[in-house]
């Protein structure tokens, strides 16, 4: 999951009101039970030290939720009177939370919001190509790349073969140049760190030559669909069920691709022992502490965090920076933190994953992932 849109929330110092809400309307209470909602996050502030301001702002927001149309849930995020997030979340929480800390909780959102990519879609054909931005809540159109047209004119004194092979050769041109220019568009919008994947709709022919102009680091998180067209009116239907499936499958594969990383990092002989919990020096970190050190440093390439991770909770101590991260009150004093305050490891760890612009993956149920739930593939060794 790309963190950046949580960036804001690293340009305060705190504390924070992080509130989890479900904002369902489909029974006829649902504007009694939202009052009931409002109250019991309300009171929850009040009980854990919230400042007045950020109490009714905070409620004032929930207050002027929309009365239909809203998502299956919302995070607030707020400090010192002002709302400095407010988030749609794809899946409604369980329960009502709210919580009055010294870094925003954010580790939630990676439940409540889908960690399928952002989609970038281009519906090709000989003309150019329409661009849709797909993500966890909906589709947004976000323009064309137009091609070049060639209009044959003045060559009917030529006989009929050369006339035509003069045409199609027009034709040909144009169409090479269009494609330059689609492809050229999409390496413009398109990062090319694997968390945006790029979907390729429309004639084989076409979808085919726009590809194989992409860089190479573009094109392994690039594919291609068989359903779509630019035509006024055409059915969706088809091309939006093989996107859903193509974003799913790459959700997956980068999980498993990062998981692979984490246990050749872990396990190479000489450097990480097969099922231990240390900082040893190969390109994977696990466990609290080895996860800490290595964000400290700015070492993280992905992190890895499972489901109800048993080290997700523990007390870390922090400062004001983003990679401010020690074990212990004592330690963070030695490194000069100042006024070091105590926080949850995932929401330390995730911070500092903000900054740094890591990507932070779910290790799925299922999946066998890092001892306690934390876990690290890192940028480089020591």
């Amino acid at each position: 999951m790309d963190l950046d849109f949580l960036k804001p929330l690293l340009e305060r110092p705190g504390p924070w009101a992080s509130v989890f809400v479900e904002t369902s309307r489909d029974t006829e209470d649902a504007a009694q039970i939202q009052k009931l909602r409002d109250r019991a996050v309300a009171r929850q502030l009040v009980d854990e030290g919230a400042d007045p301001a950020t109490v009714r702002a905070v409620a004032e927001r929930l207050r002027a939720e929309p009365a239909s149309g809203a998502p299956p849930g919302r995070a607030l995020f707020a400090t010192a009177g002002e709302i400095v997030l407010d988030l749609p979340l794809t899946t409604a929480p369980p329960d009502v939370e709210a919580m009055w800390s010294n870094l925003p909780h954010i580790a939630p959102l990676l439940y409540l919001r889908s960690d399928e990519p952002v989609c970038q879609v281009a519906l090709i054909d000989r003309t150019g190509a329409d661009l849709e931005l797909r993500g966890p809540l909906g589709m947004e159109d976000t323009g064309r790349a137009e091609g070049k047209t060639w209009q044959g004119r003045g060559h009917r004194s030529l006989p009929a073969d050369r006339y035509e092979w003069h045409y199609n050769n027009k034709v040909e041109n144009a169409w090479e140049e269009t494609a330059d220019i689609i492809a050229a568009e999409l390496v413009r919008r398109c990062p090319q760190d694997g968390g945006t994947l790029l979907v390729l709709a429309g004639d084989a022919r076409e979808r085919k030559a726009v590809r194989d102009r992409l860089p190479q680091q573009l094109r392994s998180h690039t594919v291609e669909v068989e359903h779509g067209s630019r035509a006024p009116g055409a059915s969706t239907e088809a091309l939006d069920r093989e996107i859903e499936e193509a974003r799913a499958r790459y959700a997956r594969e980068r999980v498993r691709s990062a998981l692979d990383d984490f246990r050749r990092g872990r396990g190479r002989p000489g450097e990480h022992r097969e099922g231990t919990v240390d900082a040893g020096p190969g390109p994977a970190a696990e466990g609290v502490p080895a996860v800490l050190e290595a964000v400290r440093e700015h070492r993280v390439a992905t992190l890895l965090l499972g489901l109800d991770a048993a080290d997700a909770g523990r007390p870390v101590w922090v400062g004001p920076g983003p990679y401010d991260i020690a074990l212990g009150r004592t330690e963070a004093k030695n490194w000069g933190f100042g006024r070091p305050k105590e926080a949850r490891a995932d929401d330390a760890l995730l911070r500092a994953c903000v900054a740094a612009d890591s990507e932070v993956l779910v290790v799925p149920e299922e999946t066998r992932g890092p001892a306690g739930g934390l876990g690290a593939v890192l940028r480089w060794s020591t």
